[in-house]
């Protein structure tokens, strides 16, 4: 696991550092996705999960790094995250996908959108030649916020309530 950790101030003055997420990591994972609303988490997983399980978080934390990589946020010296972003990426190392979650109570402070980049930036590192998102049609400001970072929005194939968000990381 990277040992990398970056230091963000968000457009509204947010100040977090944001590193990998380890195995070490996963009652601070199980903490915030408890302070996440059904709402989001219905978002994150795509699904109507009320809670994220102990399987999840270890499937998020502790795979290979290779492969996925799962992020915390910190505001200022807190040692309590408020927001998760994760990469994955596919066996053939060309496409990554991405997702994030904010604690309901530190939306709005523009972290979704440092998180974004950050992902976009860790994608390009990995020679990965697109990044994807999939949202669900009514997360209005995800899909807002994914195509305000130039990622183009097209129908899943399959499933008319989901949308696939990629972006070009090429020339």
């Amino acid at each position: 696991m990277p040992e990398e950790k970056w230091n963000i101030t968000t457009r509204e003055g947010l100040q977090v550092t944001v590193r990998p997420a380890g195995i070490e990591d996963e009652e601070l994972m199980i903490q915030l996705f408890d302070h996440v609303s059904p709402q989001d988490l219905r978002f994150r997983f795509l699904s109507a999960v009320k809670h994220v399980s102990r399987k999840q978080i270890a499937d998020l934390i502790g795979a290979d790094h290779k492969a996925i990589e799962s992020y915390l946020a910190f505001p200022g010296n807190s040692t309590t995250p408020v927001a998760t972003a994760v990469l994955a990426c596919d066996h053939q190392k060309k496409r990554g996908e991405v997702a994030i979650t904010v604690r309901s109570d530190f939306k709005g402070h523009g972290l979704g959108w440092e998180l974004l980049g950050l992902m976009v930036k860790e994608a390009r590192q990995r020679g990965l030649e697109k990044i994807e998102s999939m949202e669900d049609r009514s997360n209005y400001d995800a899909i807002e916020l994914e195509e305000n970072m130039g990622f183009k929005a097209e129908a899943c194939p399959g499933d008319p309530t989901l949308l696939l968000l990629s972006k070009s990381l090429t020339a």
